[in-house]
């Protein structure tokens, strides 16, 4: 179990330290994966950028996805097809639902990013990093959204995820690490001991922390005040 999403940062950074000359980006998903990437960033001494992408959840059960939306000059909406057929969610549904969703993203794009254009990717090694992944409908539109940027490697990053997904995941990337693959998975936030809702404001602090720590060339501190270190990756990283 982690601590909070700064130890998984900390202990995923571990893993990623073979990337540190490969020119990297950190890309996060908010909200939940932005303090983890943060420690990544730091790590890296890489720059700290988002991907905004919003789930669609089921009707009954919002916290399982149907679907996930990511913005963009072309907003690419992805099925969780395996739910929407077992559970019959419609075309209009999802449709309807992704519109209402692209309006939340951009109202926290101008919130977050602050004016700020984005990093670009295009000849770089882009670092996806989220607090985990369950279904993975989320992370496949996120991963398909940053390949349109024409990453040179694209590299997917969480502390845990179930081993069907990660599998389900490969070929979306061209290298995956996962510290924990647990077998027996019910939710994210069963792997924290304290797995708290990240706020607006904490994005917005972790974002303009990571700009200041990259423009005075250092490595920054973990969020709780530790130093970020490099240790022997744990055994159980996948890597491909």
């Amino acid at each position: 179990m982690f601590q909070n999403r700064s130890d998984a940062g900390r202990q995923l950074a571990e893993g990623l330290m073979h990337l540190k000359t490969k020119d990297p980006v950190i890309l996060a998903l908010p909200r939940g994966g932005v303090p983890i990437a943060f420690e990544v960033a730091s790590a890296l001494k890489a720059p700290l950028d988002l991907v905004l992408v919003r789930k669609i959840g089921v009707p009954w059960q919002p916290e399982l996805a149907a679907a996930a939306v990511v913005d963009g000059d072309h907003p690419e909406t992805v099925e969780n097809e395996d739910v929407v057929r077992l559970l019959n969610i419609t075309k209009d549904f999802i449709k309807t639902a992704a519109e209402r969703e692209l309006k939340e993203i951009e109202r926290r794009r101008a919130l977050y990013l602050e004016g700020r254009d984005r990093i670009p990717i295009t000849g770089r090694t882009a670092i996806l990093v989220d607090d985990g992944i369950a279904t993975g409908a989320t992370t496949r539109a996120a991963l398909r959204a940053v390949r349109r940027g024409k990453p040179r490697r694209l590299v997917l990053a969480v502390p845990v995820a179930p081993p069907e997904t990660l599998e389900a995941l490969r070929s979306e990337c061209d290298e995956l690490v996962c510290l924990s693959a647990p077998s027996f998975f019910m939710a994210i936030g069963a792997f924290y001991a304290d797995f708290h809702e990240v706020a607006d404001d904490e994005v917005v602090a972790f974002l303009r922390r990571a700009r200041e720590n990259l423009k005075a060339g250092g490595e920054a501190g973990g969020a709780d005040g530790e130093t970020s270190t490099v240790r022997t990756p744990p055994a159980a990283s996948e890597r491909r």
